[in-house]
């Protein structure tokens, strides 16, 4: 037997043993197709539809009321500033009456 048929010998047994695992290649392929046109098809049928609703439930519910609270938030916050400050003057002023008062109490009882 001369090289070259030796090499083509060589050939013909790789090729054969090589040909189950094409076919299992090629078995594979078709699956992973069939797989991925099963997620395709359930993502076009199943996800979609709920990505769409969802996005209709923030536009129609969620912003509009996100929309109130922006809208309600600078003048209650405005409010609550101007009530601070007024709080903060009666403690103050009831600070000062609480001593006054009790400097006349204690004048009062001197003097009875």
């Amino acid at each position: 037997m001369t090289d070259n048929e030796l090499l083509l010998s060589i050939s013909e047994i790789m090729d054969k043993k090589i040909e189950p695992l094409k076919k299992d290649m090629q078995s594979m392929k078709d699956e992973l197709k069939e797989d991925i046109q099963t997620v395709r098809r359930d993502i076009e049928n199943n996800i979609k539809p709920d990505i769409h609703k969802i996005k209709l439930d923030i536009e129609n519910n969620i912003k509009p009321n996100i929309r109130i609270l922006a809208e309600n938030y600078l003048p209650s916050a405005k409010r609550y500033e101007i009530e601070t400050n007024k709080i903060e003057a009666l403690e103050s002023d009831i600070g000062l009456m609480k001593k006054v008062i009790t400097e006349h109490s204690e004048k009062l009882q001197k003097i009875s």
